[in-house]
């Protein structure tokens, strides 16, 4: 079975919000700065809890901010 790639543009938009840091968003979502590196990153895929978090905080919708790369 071929692995699903989520992708996401959490750090763009989070620039792009006013120069909110890793450290201000991880902390509004409730992870650590390191959890917010890697999911920007793209190397780990949060819970869907903190996917909607992420675009609560970010006024983004979540399909917009996070999708499968097919």
């Amino acid at each position: 079975m071929k692995e699903i790639s989520v992708k996401n543009k959490v750090k763009i938009t989070r620039i792009e919000k006013g120069k909110m840091t890793q450290i201000e968003l991880a902390n509004l979502v409730g992870v650590t700065r390191q959890t917010m590196n890697l999911i920007e990153a793209q190397k780990y895929n949060p819970s869907i809890r903190i996917c909607l978090l992420i675009a609560r905080f970010l006024e983004k919708p979540l399909d917009e901010l996070f999708w499968i790369d097919d």
